[in-house]
């Protein structure tokens, strides 16, 4: 203990250059640890997004691709499908339930999806969770609509209130359907989903503030009312993909087969589970590559370190002497610097560990808001331990060469340097 409290007084006495060694290896051990909590916990986002869905069809194209527009909102379809192929697939004999969504709107930068009321009965999320509504309920109205959490916190919405949806998934749009704005009938709790950042309107609604549109405009010589929509056949002519459900789980790749070999249409039929492990095989290399990149910075803090240290160990040959005349032994150097580096380690971890909780409690509603990730903020798990006893090993290690410095030539010097 003499020796950790005298290397606590040395690394004070040099407080300037020992401050700015901890700063660096707290930067390197927020990035590493920061790195690895992001993708564990973009993984378990992604993953409890959708449960309880079999099978996700969509118009022929990727699997990843189908995957994000349909689920994380990310991107749009290369095509529509009929709702005759909707309805076709719907009536299977092995599906139990099919909920058909329709993409292609926003309301202020969110996604705006028309599916059915059996929407929010059969989405499911995080193992055997379901929507719930904090205020109001389903949509009654043609023009009804249910918010996500996210959507109604950040724009101020209430029930009752109106809205206007705008054509198109763009950020800015300067086609609104405002002849037919849309009433707030509820919004949902929070789901830690692409969910919150929806605004869901039935599918009958898509259909209605369409009726006097074609090919993504508005008919110049033709203008429908909101009362004179509802009185419109408002059956969809097509959606953008649907979900399904089921009668049994061992029929999946029977149904599957059915689907991507259908003749009415080119269509893709994907199981979630399969198609989420596809993209994070594709995320892979991006992965490993920021865990190197984060690798590198900690050895770059060690390397710091490891030069402060060596640098001042010839101005300290005397302080050394001093320790020698006063009975310590060579192994008594050696422990002293072994001792600082390893207070310089463990104080810049605790540092970093704490520099990562702040940049978390700040970065939480920005990565919910801009990319629908929710990061929880809990106790380090066994990983982020192991980490962290990896980077205190590797600052004994980097310690050692100038202990090991200071030990040769504490031996070669004896007592030859007088004070």
């Amino acid at each position: 203990m003499a020796i950790v409290r005298l290397a606590a007084s040395s690394v004070w006495n040099r407080r300037v250059t020992a401050g700015l060694t901890v700063f660096a290896v707290a930067l390197s051990v927020t990035m590493l640890l920061g790195v690895e909590k992001l993708r564990r916990d973009a993984r378990e986002a992604f993953a409890n997004t959708i449960s309880g869905t079999d099978l996700i069809v969509g118009a022929r194209s990727g699997a990843v691709q189908l995957l994000l527009y349909s689920v994380f909102r990310i991107g749009n379809a290369t095509n529509n499908i009929s709702w005759e192929s909707y309805q076709d697939i719907a009536a299977h004999p092995r599906v139990s339930w099919a909920v058909p969504i329709s993409l292609g709107d926003s309301h202020r930068g969110y996604r705006v999806m028309g599916t059915s009321r059996e929407y929010f009965e059969r989405y499911g999320y995080a193992g055997n969770a379901s929507l719930q509504f904090s205020a109001g309920g389903v949509f009654e109205d043609v023009f009804d609509a249910v918010l996500g959490a996210e959507v109604a916190e950040q724009l101020g919405y209430s029930l009752a209130d109106p809205l206007v949806v705008a054509h198109g998934a763009g950020e800015v749009s300067f086609a609104n359907h405002d002849d037919k704005p849309f009433r707030v009938a509820g919004i949902l709790e929070p789901t830690g989903t692409p969910v919150d950042r929806t605004v869901h309107v039935s599918l009958e609604g898509i259909e209605a503030m369409h009726a006097d549109w074609k090919s993504g405009a508005p008919i110049p010589s033709m203008k429908v009312s909101a009362d004179e929509a509802r009185r419109l056949d408002l059956t969809p002519k097509a959606i953008t993909a649907f979900l399904v459900g089921l009668k049994s789980k061992v029929a999946v790749f029977k149904v599957q087969r059915y689907v991507n070999e259908y003749r009415e249409e080119p269509l893709l039929a994907i199981i979630p589970g399969v198609a989420l492990q596809e993209l994070w095989d594709l995320m892979s290399v991006a992965e490993k590559a920021l865990l190197v990149i984060s690798s590198m910075v900690v050895i770059s803090g060690f390397l710091g370190m490891l030069t402060v240290i060596l640098s001042s160990l010839e101005a300290r040959r005397r302080e050394m002497a001093v320790l020698r005349s006063v009975g310590a032994r060579p192994l008594h150097v050696f422990a002293l610097f072994m001792s600082e580096a390893g207070l310089l380690t463990l104080v810049g971890v605790v540092a970093g560990v704490v520099l990562l909780y702040a940049v978390m409690l700040l970065g939480q509603p920005i990565a919910a808001r801009e990319f629908g990730l929710h990061i929880p903020i809990g106790l380090p798990q066994s990983a982020d331990i192991i980490l962290m006893g990896a980077v205190v090993g590797a600052g004994f290690a980097v310690g050692s060469i100038p202990a090991l410095r200071a030990y040769r030539l504490s031996l070669a010097d004896g007592l030859s340097l007088r004070v």
